[in-house]
């Protein structure tokens, strides 16, 4: 298990991705726990953690450039609640291949105000009954899940299934 140290962050590669976007790359290094990503001094667009240990998406200093994280292949199982006051920016979050299991983890990520774009591809979660639906009924500004467009079809049936139960076939009926 390694530290996620200042030192380890200025040695690994940072460079313009395809995008023109600065990006981190902290991929593989067995990293368990996020920690001294202040030392990044908020100087990235994308940092990426692919391939590592992490357990907990928390620890976050308060990164206003940040727009895309990508968590890939690690253990997630746990999201910081309040995630939303350190990545305020957030669009793209890839958290394919973890551990989350029960709809109600991925709750915290609703006080993410401009996450547009949510993997959860390989993960316990997606096997849920109405999973779909109900991560497009929590993350309102929702584009893109599990690489899939969400569609003004999916929001309708959100409305159905949760918002007004029952609205049938069109119609209003039963208040």
């Amino acid at each position: 298990m390694v530290r996620l140290t200042a030192d380890l962050i200025w040695k690994s590669p940072h460079f313009f991705n395809a995008l023109k976007e600065r990006e981190l790359d902290l991929r593989g290094n067995k990293i368990a726990v996020i920690e001294n990503l202040g030392a990044t001094e908020d100087q990235f667009d994308t940092v990426d953690l692919t391939d590592n240990e992490i357990v907990k998406l928390e620890n976050f200093p308060y990164l206003n450039r940040l727009g895309t994280l990508l968590m890939n292949n690690n253990r997630v199982t746990r999201i910081n609640p309040i995630i939303g006051e350190y990545l305020p920016k957030l669009h793209t979050l890839i958290l394919t291949n973890n551990r989350l299991v029960n709809l109600v983890e991925i709750d915290p990520l609703a006080s993410l105000p401009r996450l547009q774009t949510l993997s959860l591809l390989d993960n316990n979660i997606t096997k849920k009954p109405n999973y779909r639906l109900y991560v497009i009924h929590k993350l309102k500004k929702l584009r893109l899940l599990d690489f899939r467009k969400v569609k003004l079809k999916g929001k309708a049936a959100v409305y159905r299934t949760w918002v007004f139960p029952a609205f049938k076939g069109g119609h209003f009926c039963n208040f």
